[in-house]
């Protein structure tokens, strides 16, 4: 996957979150995104996911244009926030198979037996996300985004 951004803006009001912000990353690149509090990387990172408009500015993911095709974006990009947006009422099986099937994901039931193996879920698969501790709870947020 490549990312590349280039001359990033948002402001909210006079406050500039993301100020002329250009990088790119080639595929198979493993880089960390660091910074001080405030200087704009969850704002660049949910534009370049598609969850935020930028302001000025163009990002491209695999050569896809976000402002144009976000929808593909979505499709070949997954973000997880460090406050995982998860439903504890709901097991783990039943919370990937909902987001499985808001996803239009194919194969579904092979899908999810995988991603719960390779996130080591299997022993906490039937439990509600909200009796699983907090590292647990990233797995499944990891697993959602993967399947």
């Amino acid at each position: 996957m490549s990312i590349e951004v280039q001359n990033l803006l948002k402001q909210y009001g006079e406050q500039k979150a993301v100020n002329n912000v250009s990088f790119s990353l080639g595929v198979g690149e493993i880089v960390g995104f660091l910074g001080p509090n405030g200087a704009g990387k969850s704002t660049t990172m949910k534009m370049i996911t598609g969850y935020l408009q930028p302001d000025a500015g163009e990002i491209k993911v695999c050569d896809i244009d976000v402002a144009k095709n976000v929808m593909h974006v979505k499709r070949k990009i997954g973000y997880l926030p460090e406050s995982n947006p998860l439903y504890y009422d709901m097991y783990v099986k039943e919370y990937l198979q909902f987001i499985a099937g808001v996803h239009q994901i194919n194969n579904q039931k092979e899908k999810i037996r995988n991603v719960i193996a390779l996130t080591g879920l299997s022993v906490e698969s039937r439990k509600k996300i909200g009796q699983l501790s907090k590292g647990y709870k990233q797995r499944v947020g990891l697993a959602s985004i993967i399947a």
